[in-house]
């Protein structure tokens, strides 16, 4: 069984579906990465920087349970070759004010529950650390380990 380790940033939108409070659709894309951790005796430090590759896009739709708590499902395609992940959360995400008043901050655990074209039996683990701006602008970070068959 072989795994892949990603690390991406999307950028994009998340707006109510049908009007209600309680149901966002997220859109966002992501394009190709380097990302660099730093560990030395003033901390840590990080950077990105572009990586030549394609773009993966995102959609999902967010159902609020709580204030702060909901459940999300959606696929990621990467690339244009049909290679799409589908996943749901596992247990509940978590959305709450942070300590910038024009953003709120939230993290969630996704399951992979399959896929398409390369992502075909895939199972696995993705973590979001994410932002969404009160005009709705997301930026979200993915930490993902896949297992390939």
């Amino acid at each position: 069984m072989r795994q892949i380790v990603y690390s991406m940033r999307f950028t994009g939108q998340a707006a109510a579906v049908g009007g209600s409070p309680n149901t966002l659709k997220a859109t966002t894309t992501g394009s190709s990465i380097s990302l660099t951790t730093k560990v030395d005796s003033a901390g840590v430090t990080s950077t990105t920087g572009p990586a030549e590759g394609g773009d993966a896009h995102f959609e999902s739709e967010v159902r609020f349970s709580t204030d702060t708590g909901f459940q999300e499902s959606g696929s990621i395609r990467f690339g244009d070759g049909g290679n799409r992940l589908r996943f749901s959360t596992v247990g509940e995400g978590y959305l709450a004010d942070s300590p910038n008043p024009k953003l709120k901050h939230g993290a969630i655990i996704w399951r992979i529950d399959g896929g398409e074209g390369q992502f075909a039996g895939a199972t696995g683990l993705i973590t979001s650390n994410f932002t969404v701006s009160d005009a709705g602008e997301v930026v979200d970070n993915h930490f993902g380990l896949i297992f390939l068959k």
